[in-house]
């Protein structure tokens, strides 16, 4: 479990690298106002990505302690 935590981690921070640049799509998104779903379209399918991780590890942890 803390090796996912620290992924994430790095992985935010390596995004938030890469945030300063100007994008013209982005723009545009952001102009029209549809930005919005795009990132609630982004933090839905992330949580159910992180959900199924946690809940798979669980499984797999428990399977290893029956053994």
């Amino acid at each position: 479990m803390k090796k996912i935590f620290t992924i994430l981690f790095a992985l935010l921070f390596s995004i938030n690298a890469f945030a300063n640049e100007n994008v013209e799509m982005a723009d545009a998104l952001r102009s029209s106002g549809k930005i919005y779903v795009v990132v609630a379209v982004i933090t839905v399918l992330f949580i159910g990505l992180f959900s199924y991780l946690f809940s798979l590890d669980r499984k797999i942890s428990k399977i290893e302690k029956d053994k």
